[in-house]
């Protein structure tokens, strides 16, 4: 028989590529996700050969605990991996009640009502390194939290409680933290395909600030790659962190963009005069756990990840004229 791994904010980036993954790799999969599922442009896995072993389903964390929950108990997963949290840092601010009720109130309630089912194997918690805030030291797994926003503080939240439930139950959590992934099929309104696009369409691409915040970049295959070995490894630890070892600025990823795409970027390029509030200048992820225990490390290179995704952009060209890269807010 298949295995069965069930997939929380299947809609998500990093969500519709491990589907597409874990589909390659024979697995059963469903998706939930409380928006329409995705359509083809958005998402890699509707082309997938195996695509009859996927299902999914249009169910809301902040109404449907409940039918999730009942779901889950019926079909029996083996795993069940979350991707799902109101994103979004600077957006935030405006409404961090609407971040609160998803990312803890929600999460906590599914999570109450899952916690005692021992047919899960594994549940793993897709969280952020934005729960350590600005911080110069490379950060290991277990230093403390320090967020800066509301959304960082409504993921710390949630990460504690998990945290303190690993301590005193059997129930086997995981938690994973992940450098900046990018790729084809990501939302328009993140930093890399945001600006192939508007260099593309010879738009000017404006800089939070100075540009000068630091981010090491991941390509979302690699990040795939790491998630199926942390699922199936026999005796893994609390925490992973996935990250390549290399550390970039914004401005200086714009302008890698721009020199990989023959774009003269002096004029389409500029900065913001006001930053984001809260701004994370610099986080950096230590990797060396994942790599020691299970001989992980990223495979792509920025260089490589950037041209494949030029070239995916490219390639739907027209399909992106009249297409909105803003972000919209759903309750």
């Amino acid at each position: 028989m298949k295995k069965k791994v069930i997939i929380i904010g299947s809609n998500s980036f990093a969500g519709s590529n491990f589907i597409d993954y874990l589909l390659t790799n024979n697995f059963s999969v469903v998706g939930i996700s409380r928006s329409k599922e995705n359509k083809k442009i958005n998402s890699c896995y509707k082309n997938n050969k195996n695509i009859s072993n996927f299902k999914f389903l249009k169910l809301d964390l902040n109404k449907d605990c409940e039918k999730i929950s009942k779901f889950i108990a019926f079909w029996k997963p083996n795993y069940i991996l979350n991707f799902a949290a109101q994103g979004m840092v600077n957006e935030s601010w405006k409404k961090p009640i609407d971040w609160y009720q998803t990312n803890i109130i929600s999460q906590t309630r599914l999570f109450e009502y899952i916690k005692n089912f021992s047919f899960i194997k594994r549940n793993i918690n897709f969280s952020t390194p934005e729960v350590f805030g600005n911080n110069k030291k490379k950060l290991k797994e277990n230093v403390d939290f320090n967020p800066s926003t509301p959304y960082a503080i409504s993921r710390a939240a949630f990460d504690n409680h998990l945290i303190l439930n690993s301590k005193y139950t059997k129930f086997p959590i995981i938690i994973t933290r992940t450098a900046n992934i990018y790729g084809p099929h990501q939302q328009l309104y993140r930093v890399v395909p945001k600006a192939i696009i508007s260099f593309l369409y010879n738009k000017v691409f404006y800089l939070d600030g100075s540009g000068k915040s630091k981010r090491s970049f991941i390509y979302m295959d690699d990040v795939s790659e790491a998630l199926l070995k942390i699922m199936l490894y026999r005796n893994p630890k609390n925490s992973y962190h996935i990250s390549s070892k290399k550390f970039i600025t914004i401005e200086s990823l714009v302008k890698k963009i721009a020199s990989l795409m023959k774009i003269k970027s002096k004029k389409l390029i500029q900065k913001k005069l006001k930053d984001r509030l809260g701004k994370d200048y610099i986080y950096m992820l230590d990797p060396n756990l994942i790599k020691k225990d299970l001989n992980w490390t990223s495979k792509t290179s920025l260089d490589q990840g950037l041209k494949k995704t030029i070239l995916w952009i490219k390639k739907d060209y027209n399909k992106y004229q009249q297409k909105d890269m803003k972000y919209h807010h759903l309750k």
